[in-house]
């Protein structure tokens, strides 16, 4: 038997990188996966590469738009009938030093990185609340769902030029605590994983120019130079950087019905660096 066998996962900015990964794993353990990413394209490409459309299906749009959350939420009922398992992965960077930072670049960290999981989560209350309270009634006792919140070591320790998706990062800690306190009562548990180094394209190596992404139409720098992926490689005990696979490995663990009890809780994903 498989370890998610037909339960019902959200992954946020699945299109792409961890949440593609994530994704991926979770349907070959039996899950059923609704990706969601910012470019649709991107979202039914995922789709089809990873399973069948009765097992997984594309929810393209933005997390920051405030109605999205609801429409996720709703999509997923509409094709699944329930939810078992909420990863809120997406999110990008924005960097600069303090001096650099505008208000327009802080808000966008905050709003896609901890705004945007607060108003995902309580659409899902919306259903979970009285859902849970049902099977109380019917089962004794709720079923046991997962909520899995990604952060980074940028958030647990700080990193200089991310002031803005450091404090993003950190707000995700706060929720993720708070959260599992109110929601153990649903029988839900609520964890992080904040995670280190991740060859994705936000981290992709660069000789020259850094390399840009398009955010709603503004091109936003990203990777790290080839001397700064050597640093990296060096200072890691594994003396690696970590893969999107890693990055997926470490979110499962709080999926799987080995970890019901474990909740509140943040596991560094970092090669040990």
């Amino acid at each position: 038997m498989k370890h998610l066998q037909d339960k019902v996962a959200i992954v946020t900015g699945a299109g792409r990188g961890v949440g593609l990964a994530t994704a991926k794993l979770l349907v070959a353990e039996g899950a059923k996966v609704v990706i969601n990413d910012l470019d649709s394209d991107v979202a039914e490409e995922a789709a089809l590469e990873i399973g069948a459309k009765s097992d997984v299906i594309a929810v393209p749009g933005s997390v920051t738009d405030p109605g999205f959350p609801d429409a996720l939420i709703q999509s997923a009922l509409d094709a699944f009938g329930t939810i078992d398992i909420v990863v809120n992965n997406a999110g990008y960077i924005w960097n600069g030093a303090m001096h650099n930072h505008s208000d327009e670049q802080f808000q966008a960290m905050l709003d896609v990185h901890i705004t945007a999981p607060f108003r995902i989560l309580r659409s899902f209350s919306n259903w979970l609340r009285p859902q849970a309270k049902k099977e109380l009634e019917e089962l004794g006792a709720p079923v046991c769902r997962k909520v899995v919140n990604v952060s980074s070591v940028s958030g647990t320790t700080g990193i200089a030029t991310q002031i803005a998706y450091s404090s993003g990062k950190a707000g995700v800690l706060g929720l993720t605590k708070t959260l599992a306190k109110e929601w153990g009562r649903y029988n839900v548990t609520v964890n992080c994983v904040a995670f280190g180094h991740i060859d994705t394209r936000l981290t992709q190596a660069y000789a020259d120019a850094p390399p840009t992404i398009d955010v709603d139409g503004q091109a936003l720098k990203v990777g790290l130079h080839e001397n700064q992926i050597r640093a990296v490689r060096a200072a890691a005990p594994l003396g690696r950087t970590g893969r999107p696979e890693d990055a997926a490995g470490a979110i499962y663990l709080f999926c799987i019905p080995q970890s019901d009890y474990i909740t509140g809780e943040v596991l560094t994903c970092s090669g040990g660096a």
